[in-house]
């Protein structure tokens, strides 16, 4: 299945969450079978090679892909969530929206020194959520191997907050 034929498959919704916002909506992709496992593969392709210990998904959307991904790569699965949802003690910061902000959260022995962390999530906008993901990442000393991505919107620039760093994505706006 091509790149085009995975796009296809994704809904686009004006005006969702609010006035102004094209959302694309991914889960016209994830119940067919087929695509749902080509995404997976085509965000894993780049990674293949490398040594990841710690697959990090962020909440919600990027626990569908982050998963899987990590059962692939043979490596653990930790989730950064929103405020208030993880029960031991936790790392936190705020970070900006395309439409608003937000509170993310990870568990303080989640990646120990040094590890090599993949950060995986549906989309990436403006960069915020990410931002902050890696923020909590670096805070806790783990070492990111990349960042992966089924949608990236150009538009919005959110690569060029990300430093640099290796960002991977299957479909681009």
């Amino acid at each position: 299945m091509s790149v085009e034929a995975l796009r296809a498959k994704i809904r686009e919704i004006p005006d969702f969450p609010k006035p102004g916002i094209l959302f694309y909506d991914i889960t016209t992709l994830l119940k067919d079978a087929a695509a749902y496992k080509e995404a997976i593969g085509e965000m894993l392709a780049p990674y293949r090679g490398d040594q990841v210990d710690i697959v990090v998904g962020m909440e919600s959307r990027g626990f569908i892909f982050s998963a899987p991904m990590a059962y692939e790569l043979g490596a653990g699965l930790v989730p950064v969530r929103k405020l208030g949802k993880l029960p031991a003690e936790t790392l936190s910061i705020e970070y900006a929206l395309e439409y608003g902000s937000n509170t993310l959260e990870i568990h303080r022995d989640a990646v120990q020194p040094g590890q090599r962390v993949l950060i995986v999530d549906d989309l990436l906008a403006t960069g915020g959520t990410v931002h902050g993901t890696i923020e909590l990442i670096e805070r806790l000393k783990g070492d990111i191997v990349g960042l992966a991505f089924l949608v990236e919107l150009d538009f919005l620039h959110g690569r060029d907050r990300l430093d640099g760093r290796r960002v991977t994505s299957v479909i681009r706006y």
